[in-house]
């Protein structure tokens, strides 16, 4: 039978007592005091029938009592070494809270009745068993092994799971919770779970202390080698009467390069003059900075072409609408290299033969994204040369490496980015180059596009010869007419006159509304954008040659209806007709003819 008692309250705000729990607990508070005192007079009363002085432990949280408080004994009353009054409880048993009673002192008093456990069965032993080894292994991680031994002590399955209420990584709510939990098998059910999470916690942060312990200590054995590998090449420098340096470091690099016979016989000379010179001196650093820039150029390194025709023009169709004229010269260009290629003529009047081509037409018309396109159906690599405004010819040629903060041309940075040295580069505005008193970028560029004389460029920082002769070469113009004479005399011109009204549809079905989709952050299956209303918008609002109005266009559009969306103005999803463009972008600018 449950049993019936009136106990005085006191109240737990920063802790949860369990039953079987022996804690100290400050008494300086009055609600607590006021507890202790009016249990310890009950206890002392002539009439008591328990000389034990008892209180019920009820945690408060968030300003409310729980309904399930802990019957506990005052054991001990008395003070901390620290000087603060404290008093000793121990729990016996879960009280559920009754209505309020009226009792001595100035203590609440409330009734309560003790709650009985469900007998133990065969899932709680087995969910006891599970719990013990897992609280075991946290311990165990802890370094708390004595602990443990108590813990394997511990059989009655609800005292071992009302151990819990010492484990630290438990919160405030989760004691509280078992505290409420009156079947040990439910009790033990939510501490395996929280003791997992607990395990997979302390695992992960051992693996990272492990790793950071390995990583620090692998970098203080590597600095520890390279201190004593420093000073054994410094004594062994010193028995040959030379001091050391790093240009035997050099050497190797060199060596190891596989570099053409011109190149490292010139590497080898700079690392002579390193080794000669002091460290001091700025030459040296130039010198360093020089070598590696030779071994960061892939001298050796070529990819192989694709020759599959078919496959090279799928590519450019599905790249680009249109543009037949270009797609014709490349394919015709991949042919011949094929043909070529299979009958063992790779070179012509003794070096390779280098294509230029000329992309001409107005902005918009996908001639610089036309080059990427062109690299990936030959397989090669791809880069982009920015000439809009260069007017110094060391921006091509490079610097003299007498001056400070010398630097290669940008051919030879395009070469080394791209990393091999049979790249598609792409000279992208080269009607917009210019000349002052620094030199003309034009007449710097004939040596690099003229396949007679790009086998042997020489770049005026490094010095040495570089073949050009295998790299393709694309060549952007808004205007042909601008680019100097002796320059077009160079390349092979290919006009791009602009897109049709079909094609201007068929480039934003497939390229320009999904990237405008993805920047209004909408998706495909919110709104649907009709061919017509697309053929109305590149014909009434963005006639032009290219497609760079057409996209902003439908980038205008898009947001505003995103901005509808967000606004509750419509709902998904939407349809753009024709007759809808006048809303989003206001009247036609063009009337058809």
């Amino acid at each position: 039978m449950s049993e019936n008692l009136a106990l005085p309250v006191l109240p737990l705000d920063d802790t949860v007592v369990l039953p079987t729990m022996v804690v100290p607990l400050d008494t300086s508070g009055t609600e607590v005091r006021a507890a202790i005192e009016a249990a310890r007079a009950t206890a002392s009363a002539p009439d008591a029938a328990d000389s034990q002085p008892r209180v019920l432990l009820v945690p408060r949280l968030n300003g409310k009592y729980a309904p399930i408080g802990t019957l506990g004994i005052v054991e001990q009353v008395g003070r901390l070494p620290s000087g603060e009054p404290a008093a000793v409880i121990r729990g016996l048993s879960r009280v559920r809270i009754g209505t309020g009673t009226v009792g001595p002192g100035a203590a609440l008093w409330v009734e309560g009745t003790v709650e009985e456990e469900p007998p133990a069965t065969e899932r709680t032993l087995e969910l006891a068993r599970e719990y013990r080894s897992l609280a075991a292994g946290i311990l165990q991680k802890r370094g708390a092994w004595q602990v443990v031994d108590v813990l394997q002590r511990i059989t009655d399955p609800s005292a071992l799971a009302d151990s819990a209420g010492y484990a630290t990584y438990l919160a405030l709510e989760q004691r509280a919770e078992l505290l409420q939990t009156i079947d040990p098998e439910k009790r033990l059910e939510l501490l395996t779970g929280w003791a997992r999470d607990q395990l997979a916690e302390l695992d992960v942060a051992e693996t990272i202390q492990n790793d950071v312990r390995e990583g620090m200590e692998r970098q203080q054995r590597e600095f520890l080698l390279r201190q004593q590998l420093s000073a054994i090449r410094k004594e062994l420098a010193e028995l040959d009467g030379k001091p050391a340096s790093e240009e035997d470091d050099y050497r190797a690099r060199i060596e190891s390069a596989d570099l053409p016979e011109k190149v490292a016989e010139a590497a080898l000379k700079e690392a002579a003059k390193l080794e000669r010179g002091s460290d001091a001196s700025p030459e040296a650093g130039w010198i360093r900075t020089w070598l590696d820039t030779v071994l960061e150029i892939p001298w050796n390194t070529r990819t192989q072409d694709a020759y599959d025709i078919g496959g090279a023009r799928a590519v450019l169709d599905a790249d680009h609408a249109g543009l037949d004229d270009v797609k014709d010269r490349i394919i015709e260009y991949l042919a011949v290299r094929k043909r070529r290629a299979e009958k063992g003529l790779t070179l012509v009047g003794g070096r390779r033969s280098g294509a230029v081509l000329a992309l001409t037409g107005p902005p918009g018309v996908g001639k610089t994204s036309l080059g990427e396109s062109v690299a990936r159906a030959m397989g090669r690599n791809f880069a982009r040369v920015a000439l809009g405004g260069v007017r110094d010819e060391a921006e091509i040629r490079g610097h003299r490496r007498t001056y400070v903060g010398a630097l290669p041309g940008r051919i030879v940075r395009a070469i080394r980015e791209s990393g091999s040295m049979n790249p598609v580069i792409l000279l992208d505005e080269v009607d917009k180059l210019g000349a002052d008193y620094r030199g003309d970028p034009t007449a710097a560029l004939l040596e690099v596009l003229d396949p007679a004389q790009n086998h042997t460029f020489r770049d005026h920082y490094l010095e040495v010869e570089l073949d050009l002769s295998d790299v393709l070469f694309i060549a952007t113009a808004n205007v042909a007419e601008a680019i100097p004479e002796p320059l077009l005399d160079r390349m092979e011109l290919i006009g791009l006159d602009g897109y049709t009204e079909d094609e201007k549809v068929t480039i934003a079905r497939g390229h320009l509304l999904p990237r405008q989709l993805e920047r209004a952050g909408l998706d495909a299956a919110d709104v649907n954008v009709t061919d017509e209303a697309l053929r109305r918008l590149a014909a009434e609002y963005t006639r032009e040659a290219g497609v760079r109005s057409l996209e902003r266009g439908i980038g205008r559009v898009l947001r505003k209806i995103a901005a509808q969306l967000a606004s509750g103005a419509a709902t998904l999803p939407v349809t753009v007709e024709p007759g809808d463009l006048n809303g989003y972008l206001g009247q036609p600018r063009h009337t058809p003819e």
